[in-house]
């Protein structure tokens, strides 16, 4: 008894330690305490007690005690006791008796159950009268019920009436997780197509914030499809920290769309080895997108054997880039016959890139005439690179306004390259305005040339520089300089030279040698001659002539024309004699003039 004592005042004060026996001990309490409550319920019941009869059937019910629930049930339903009526009908639906429970359904609604009603709204539609499960659902649902209010919004949306979103929102306002989701979802593609709720004036970007809500509130009860989605939300607004956490709640519940998320998220997070373990788990689920995921991880890590079971398992999965990439697999390993059977494979169910893909390998391979309606399938379903692709066939069989409309048609896409050919074909036609526009839109897609031509665009239609007071050119730069600097930047070497002649202008001789020497040595033949220039002027002559003799070589007239003076003036008449002959032969004509007269007179010379 003293040690009893001792527990007894230890666990008050907190300071004793359970043990396992204490906690089966105080779970059997309970389980008394229930089996007590139980007896009470029974006697009550035996003693004609209807409320009690009910109650406890409705326990007995839960814990699937069919056979011992149902004459409670029974009993408590004969002296009118609704809930009973309609756990009754539960039970006997449980037993297989659908009819036989509907019966017990439609007593209890009519006394006013929403449980009731709402089973048997839900009988009817499943036997496909709709007009009775409507009216039964709106029984339960004008009642409060959640369920009722849920299903009655699935029946109208099915009939695509515009009170299905009344009663989803009802039951999401309610706590329903999947109406709640099934509401944010409804709110994100109405405010994707610009569209709103029938009845409601909020715009398009408070129907994403409230998306957004309904989202969080479904993700939070568990909703592992919302989790996934507004994590999608976060990772657009660039709330990536967030975005991860969502999509690892909704992986973690077995939402594979959000494993593969999730592993994107890591991997542009400089992550590959916890991406690769996220996309593994999504990819075992099944997940296409995460096999192909894995397939690019191990073809980057030059793992073609693995890279290529991942993309196979992608095929499995339904996921037709699967094929696509094994075709690049092979393609980049020369099996090109492999390569094309994956392509097609691809666009024969529909993958336009795989379409434009085989349509240039056939192209490679000289079949033009297969080539060609690959290109039209995968341009006419939107792939931009096949439209560009289809204006240089047609370009290139001299049909130009077929391959003008292919090159719109990309350019309007935003292919840069395509709105060069659009902007050239405009400078052709005169349209100086409509072609200024596709230049801009080509340099500021990334086209080198396209920038260049738009600087000398531009160029032609500058005005003189005005001359300072003191009669000093002022020079700030314009645009057309900038953008010879862009076009010069990404390797273009008439643009590079123009830099160079601009700079030169500027008496930046050191700007100016510069950009000579780098279009130079990229093998521009007037950024050599150039560079000969400002190096003679600054008194090398010598590596002057190492510049000219590039150029010439490259066909320069004027730089065979200034060795020729070079060499004339050393008295070595023979070389100059050579140079000058050359110069005639390149030209221009004024060049060849000056050079024929030169070439006679050394001539001349040589014979005196």
């Amino acid at each position: 008894m003293d040690v009893m004592g001792e527990k007894a005042t230890l666990f008050e004060s907190g300071r004793f330690a359970q043990s396992s026996g204490t906690e089966s001990a105080r779970d059997e309490l309970v389980d008394m305490g229930e089996a007590a409550e139980e007896t009470r319920l029974a006697l009550a019941a035996q003693s004609g007690d209807a409320e009690a009869a009910s109650v406890l059937g409705a326990m007995l019910l839960r814990r699937g005690e069919l056979d011992a629930a149902e004459p409670h049930l029974r009993a408590a339903t004969a002296a009118g006791d609704r809930a009973a009526a309609n756990n009754l009908g539960v039970l006997l639906h449980q037993r297989g008796y659908p009819e036989e429970a509907a019966g017990w359904w439609r007593i209890a609604a009519v006394a006013g159950s929403a449980a009731a009603a709402h089973a048997l709204g839900r009988y009817h539609r499943e036997r496909g009268d709709e007009p009775a499960a409507e009216y039964w659902l709106r029984q339960s649902a004008e009642q409060g019920h959640v369920l009722g209010a849920y299903a009655l919004a699935d029946l109208l949306e099915h009939r695509g009436d515009v009170g299905a979103e009344h009663w989803m929102r009802s039951a999401a306002e309610r706590g329903h997780r999947e109406a709640a989701y099934r509401l944010a979802r409804a709110l994100d593609r109405a405010a994707g197509q610009g569209e709103e709720w029938p009845g409601e004036a909020n715009g398009s970007d408070n129907g994403v914030a409230e998306a957004e809500q309904w989202y969080r509130q479904a993700a939070a009860r568990g909703h592992r499809k919302a989790a996934l989605q507004l994590g999608a939300i976060l990772e657009r607004r660039g709330e990536l920290k967030e975005a991860g956490r969502w999509y690892l709640t909704s992986a973690k519940d077995g939402e594979p769309r959000a494993a593969c998320a999730l592993g994107f998220l890591l991997r542009d997070a400089g992550d590959t080895e916890s991406a690769a373990v996220w996309w593994l788990r999504a990819a075992q689920e099944g997940d296409g997108n995460a096999a192909n995921a894995l397939g690019a991880l191990h073809a980057e890590r030059g793992e073609t054997q693995t890279a290529e079971r991942w993309y196979r398992a992608a095929l499995d999965a339904g996921d037709d880039n699967g094929a696509y990439n094994l075709g690049l697999l092979c393609a980049e390993q020369g099996r090109t016959a492999q390569a094309e059977q994956w392509y097609r494979r691809a666009a024969y169910a529909g993958h336009r890139e795989a379409a434009n893909a085989l349509a240039i390998l056939l192209l490679q391979g000289g079949d033009t005439t297969g080539a060609e309606p690959w290109f039209s399938k995968a341009a006419e379903a939107g792939s931009v690179d096949a439209a560009f692709n289809l204006g240089i066939l047609y370009a290139g069989r001299g049909e130009e306004r077929m391959a003008l409309r292919w090159y719109e048609r990309a350019a309007a896409a935003g292919h840069a390259e395509a709105a060069l050919q659009v902007g050239i074909a405009r400078l052709r036609e005169g349209d100086e305005r409509e072609a200024e526009r596709h230049l801009r839109c080509a340099a500021g897609g990334g086209s080198a040339e396209g920038a260049y031509r738009l600087a000398t665009l531009l160029d032609a239609r500058r005005p003189p520089e005005p001359a300072h007071e003191l009669g000093e050119i002022v020079h700030e730069k314009t645009e057309c300089e900038e953008w010879y600097e862009r076009a010069a930047t990404q390797g273009h070497r008439r643009a590079q030279v123009r830099v160079g002649m601009l700079a030169a202008a500027r008496g930046d001789v050191v700007e100016a040698a510069r950009w000579y020497r780098t279009a130079a040595e990229a093998g521009s033949r007037n950024g050599a001659f150039n560079l000969g220039l400002l190096l003679a002027r600054e008194g090398s002559e010598p590596e002057a002539a190492v510049w000219w003799t590039r150029a010439a070589d490259a066909g320069h007239g004027r730089a065979a024309l200034r060795l020729a003076l070079v060499y004339a003036r050393r008295g070595e008449l023979a070389e100059g004699q050579r140079w000058a002959a050359r110069a005639v032969e390149l030209g221009p004509a004024e060049v060849a003039e000056r050079a024929g007269r030169l070439r006679d007179a050394l001539r001349e010379e040589l014979s005196a």
